[in-house]
């Protein structure tokens, strides 16, 4: 018991969760991919080009987007970081986490921190979140396709769509075996197998990672696109929408101006057409921002960055939302596998149980002195505070964690994410370069039922750890006070910390709130976009990706993001074309 005890200090904790969801024992060989004709880079571009449908963003709903399109026009999608194949720190699954704290400008990966003090991510490279994300793959809940008016049978058909191409089962092993048989015995019934649908009770769910540990991600999806009606151009930032307003009623977007690798500008416009458009997938920071950047947003705001106004839209930017996310690190005295999400808790009142865990947190080869996105280097869980990350005080914190007795680094973590959430922040510009991140804030638990929903999701993780089925995952004499005060000391964000945080679960929501990289909004349907994703006050010019929800959909939104993409793909060939006319 001493032994273990001593490596229960702040910072052993801290390199516990480390290396939690950051390796896998699975190895895989890299995986070059699929060879598109299409993906250029964009230095290749010419001056001036024109399609019917120009995307800005290559991401979770941008592929999709782009390879149904391409059936019936010209589509060009502009991409402003590389591509996902070749990449193993992206590809493999024995390196979940690498790309996630590489702070190098050409990462896939491009950091944030919240105004609220929360450390976060966005994703910079084709096929987006879905390239850097746990892998989890679920549908949103049929309540959820029903309030956004969404068509049933074709939110079915574009779901099916997506997941013969990227989602698979995912192993199911002695600590995921646990947790669901503890989610059981603490009452979130029934049990559903293994479903990718959204419902309440305990289910194992779907992976993008296949079976010799390969990550599939939404760039998968371009193998359906029509390569001679598409172009993906890499490295190619979107400065600007350009619009016509000269005798216009309503302003009508026709063109980009975007710049490529070297900084060259190009300018790329639609072709003659009274259908053809612009469609803006940059995602929950990238659309609202670059709306702003090209005129439309709240005028003082843009007048102050002195941005020539399109329309005045006071809502672009607003609703911005975060799903807070909580856990409980629980130190086992057997080896558990290690695992990413695979099992879920629905519960019904608006909590979602989940875990992950790991036992060779070291890593090994070479793999072995990186900590993943909770690394000493970046990440939410930093052993180290960003003013003192010098090179020398990271070497120090690294060489320390590879010092460890690897039981200092076995276990796992149970958290909980908040559904919604109800409350909502803003974002706004920092400046007017695009490739830099905005100003974002999400105000986590400002509305009491996100922290009820938080503490009450707490008590069903603390019924799970003492359940019968948890037992050989946990020592008997470390209590759930001890747990929690555990949790609460390791640098999980840079919000100031209280003590003995076990006597009030509110106060251990606040102090250990992490992002599960789900937030969403700023274009939201009926504030900034129609329900047909129509930029209102616009012409030819829509947002289709997660900053258009109100809600964050299912328990991860990468399946709904990516169903989004292809379900308006065909909604918009079908309001052009009739649905006659369609190819495949």
């Amino acid at each position: 018991m001493s032994k273990f005890m001593g490596f229960c200090t702040k910072r052993l904790l801290c390199f516990a969760f480390a290396g939690i969801v950051t390796f896998y024992g699975l190895c895989s060989s890299e995986q070059v991919g699929p060879a598109y004709s299409f993906i250029e880079q964009g230095t290749s571009a010419p001056a001036v080009s024109y399609y019917d449908y120009i995307i800005i963003g290559g991401g979770t709903a941008g592929c999709p987007l782009a390879a149904t399109l391409s059936h019936n026009g010209t589509v060009l999608l502009l991409e402003r970081g590389g591509s996902p194949y070749g990449n193993p720190n992206i590809t493999n699954l024995s390196a979940f986490g690498r790309a996630l704290s590489d702070p190098d400008p050409s990462s896939p990966s491009q950091r944030f921190i919240s105004e609220d003090g929360v450390i976060n991510a966005r994703a910079r490279v084709l096929g987006g979140g879905s390239c850097l994300n746990a892998g989890f793959y679920t549908r949103a809940a049929t309540d959820y396709v029903r309030d956004a008016g969404w068509d049933g049978a074709l939110v079915n058909e574009s779901y099916a769509w997506v997941e013969k191409e990227v989602a698979f089962k995912p192993p199911m092993k002695q600590w995921q075996s646990a947790v669901r048989d503890g989610l059981l015995e603490a009452g979130v019934n029934p049990y559903n197998g293994f479903t990718y649908d959204h419902v309440i009770g305990t289910k194992i769910g779907g992976t993008i990672f296949d079976a010799q540990g390969r990550r599939h991600t939404a760039a998968d999806l371009l193998t359906y696109a029509n390569p001679s009606g598409l172009t993906v151009l890499l490295h190619a930032s979107v400065h600007k929408i350009l619009f016509r307003t000269k005798g216009k009623a309503r302003p009508i977007a026709h063109g980009v101006v975007f710049t490529d690798a070297s900084g060259n500008k190009h300018m790329a416009y639609l072709k003659d057409g009274p259908k053809n458009e612009i469609i803006l997938s940059s995602g929950a920071l990238g659309s609202p921002q670059l709306l702003m950047l090209s005129g439309i947003g709240p005028m003082d705001h843009l007048m102050a960055h002195n941005i020539t106004l399109v329309l005045d839209q006071p809502l672009v930017g607003q609703g911005m939302s975060d799903n807070p996310m909580n856990a409980i690190f629980v130190p086992s005295p057997n080896p558990v596998e290690v695992s990413l999400i695979q099992v879920v808790g629905i519960t019904p009142f608006g909590s979602y149980i989940e875990a992950a865990s790991g036992e060779n947190f070291a890593g090994d080869g070479s793999y072995r002195r990186d900590y993943g996105m909770f690394s000493p280097k970046i990440g939410q869980l930093s052993t180290v505070p960003p003013k003192q990350r010098t090179s020398i005080t990271l070497s120090r914190a690294i060489a320390a964690m590879e010092a460890l007795d690897p039981v200092a680094f076995r276990g796992g973590f149970i958290l909980e994410k908040v559904m919604g959430p109800i409350s909502t922040g803003h974002l706004e510009l920092r400046n007017k370069n695009p490739n830099d991140n905005p100003i974002v804030t999400f105000n986590y638990f400002k509305h009491p039922q996100d922290l009820q929903r938080c503490v009450d999701g707490l008590k069903v993780i603390e019924t799970v750890i003492e359940s019968k089925a948890f037992s050989q995952f946990r020592y008997d004499y470390l209590s759930l006070p001890t747990l929690l005060n555990m949790t609460a000391n390791a640098p999980v964000n840079m919000l100031p910390k209280h003590t003995n945080v076990s006597t009030s679960l509110e106060q251990f929501c606040k102090d250990t709130v992490m992002t599960i990289w789900h937030y969403h909004g700023g274009c939201q349907v009926g504030r900034v976009v129609d329900s047909e994703y129509r930029v209102l006050g616009v012409d030819a010019l829509r947002v289709i990706d997660g900053s258009t929800f109100n809600y964050s959909p299912g328990t991860n939104p990468q399946a709904t993001v990516m169903m989004l993409g292809r379900y308006m793909g065909v909604k918009i060939l079908e309001e052009r074309f009739g649905t006659d006319k369609l190819k495949d």
